[in-house]
């Protein structure tokens, strides 16, 4: 039997405070882990359909085999551990800006983390996303200028609802155009969102990309006992 309530870990970052926890949900039985910046909840294992669903919509768009696939925001891990699932993904780079999430993984502090290192496909940076898409080297600090058939991004609540202002830029035409010279011809831009499809986001999709859709995912929130939806946007070359 887990302890009722444990931090595992808390760091002060650039970004805020940052903490790792684990709880008992008794209603559930079930140990939930959770990550907070500042008193923001930034994730929860009770809730993973729409991460799993990013990586399964996305590479469900991709074409053909062997496919390389970058991730920006590690987070639990759920997405990388369903991209990882998918028969044809031949590499993933999982990039987050907060080195402690990346060293909880390492240390074997989350679920995921053992199964997620020990992949030889996986490789994880520690690099802000964002400004990684519009410098030179790009996303790959060991392969400058490479491009990849799929980018999922999990990073912000939304794209008007960002951690950082810093972020918002990207979520505009020129920011998706930077995204879009980072992924081979026909690639796949895959992007979570906590709110109902936004129309001024699709619109900016559509100026960069061929064919575009915002999917609701809908699940059951066990806290408060409803239905619940989030958005995955899928966009292709």
């Amino acid at each position: 039997m887990s302890t009722r309530f444990q931090e595992l870990d808390w760091r002060p970052t650039p970004l805020g405070d940052i903490s790792l926890r684990r709880r008992r949900e008794p209603s559930l039985g079930v140990d939930v882990y959770e990550i907070k910046l500042d008193d923001d909840f930034l994730m929860s294992s009770l809730f993973t359909v729409a991460e799993v669903e990013l990586a399964r919509l996305g590479l469900a768009a991709a074409r053909g085999t062997d496919l390389d696939v970058a991730v920006g925001g590690l987070g639990l891990g759920y997405t990388a551990r369903s991209v990882l699932e998918e028969p044809g993904v031949r590499s993933l780079l999982v990039i987050d800006a907060l080195g402690e999430v990346i060293e909880w993984h390492e240390r074997g502090l989350l679920p995921l983390g053992a199964a997620l290192t020990s992949d030889p496909r996986c490789r994880f940076v520690h690099g802000d996303f964002f400004a990684m898409i519009g410098d030179d080297g790009g996303l790959d600090p060991e392969s400058p200028g490479r491009r990849f058939h799929a980018i999922l991004l999990d990073v912000d609540h939304a794209p008007d609802h960002v951690l950082h202002p810093s972020h918002a830029p990207f979520y505009r035409p020129e920011g998706l155009r930077r995204l879009a010279a980072r992924l081979h011809p026909g690639g796949v831009f895959a992007l979570w969102s906590n709110d109902p499809p936004s129309e001024t986001f699709g619109a900016a999709l559509a100026q960069v990309f061929v064919t575009s859709q915002a999917h609701v995912v809908t699940f059951h929130n066990h806290l408060q006992d409803r239905e619940a939806a989030n958005t995955v946007y899928v966009a292709t070359l």
